[in-house]
């Protein structure tokens, strides 16, 4: 539980939240590997199972199933000790998924239409389960202007001040470093189709508001098998998917891509160099 001791000091319990499988990987995966390997609690938490990614299958509820399975193997590599899914719907790159009918237990609806206080409510109620110490949402973009990832946003804010979660951190990229990035994967293979990237100021999060960077790389072994474990997203579209050209990348070149992963603390004043340690505040 929160609060018992490892041999760096004090354990904490970190639930990350996401809005489909394989985000956890892309945005936090080396962050999730390396604390984890740390001796802290790690909680992945997904709003939904991905039925509207772009996939080799058709939408729908095999595709979900397919992802959860995904979820749990990569969740394994990194060192979660809990999954967990919130039972919303997936919205769809452009919000434009509409399920069937029956789709969804219980009737459930597209995350991206869950009113922000009854998503809040749901993941509040596992942050007080696990007596969470840090919270990780998104960015106020939702990084690149997913509907799905503009309402973890919202909803993992809310969701902090009613657990009484004492740390929030938002996953993100730097913006500095995002386009070449974009250049070199144009390079490699095909981005995800359609991705909805607007202007520069529009997307993830401009250096100087940063306030965490975490190297992963001594995690990079996690971080691609975990990206590997999500193979229904390594096809889909009009080809290659960002995830899969990364996992097929060469070791310093995918060291150099996804060696680091970014953070920016709500309230904390953005310092440089920036804290290396997602903890810094708590202890």
């Amino acid at each position: 539980m929160s609060g018992d001791r490892t041999a760096g000091g004090r354990r904490f319990t970190v639930v990350a939240f996401h809005a489909h499988p394989d985000d956890e990987t892309l945005l936090t995966g080396g962050t999730l590997a390396r604390i984890a390997a740390e001796g802290h609690r790690v909680v992945l938490v997904v709003a939904t199972l991905g039925q509207a990614g772009l996939a080799d299958q058709p939408h729908g509820d095999a595709l979900a199933d397919r992802r959860r399975a995904e979820l749990v193997a990569a969740a394994s590599v990194l060192g979660c000790a809990r999954v967990a899914t919130l039972g919303h719907l997936d919205s769809g790159l452009h919000g434009d998924y509409r399920p069937a009918p029956d789709s969804g237990p219980g009737g459930a609806q597209r995350f991206a239409d869950v009113p922000v206080e009854v998503a809040a409510a749901g993941l509040a109620e596992i942050l007080r389960q696990e007596r969470a110490d840090v919270l990780t949402g998104y960015d106020r973009h939702g990084g690149y202007g997913h509907p799905d990832h503009v309402q973890v946003h919202h909803v993992a804010a809310l969701a902090a001040r009613l657990a009484g979660t004492p740390l929030l951190l938002e996953a993100t990229i730097d913006r500095r470093s995002l386009r070449p990035v974009l250049a070199l994967l144009r390079v490699a293979g095909r981005l995800l189709p359609g991705l909805p990237l607007g202007a520069a100021g529009s997307v993830f999060t401009a250096h100087a508001e940063l306030t965490h960077v975490v190297d992963v790389r001594p995690y990079l072994g996690q971080k691609r098998a975990a990206m590997r474990a999500h193979a229904s997203q390594a096809e889909g579209g009009r080809g290659p998917r960002t995830l899969a050209v990364l996992s097929r990348l060469p070791g310093p070149l995918f060291a150099a891509l996804a060696g680091r992963e970014w953070y920016r603390e709500p309230g904390r004043t953005p310092g440089h160099p920036l804290a290396t340690d997602i903890f810094a505040t708590l202890r």
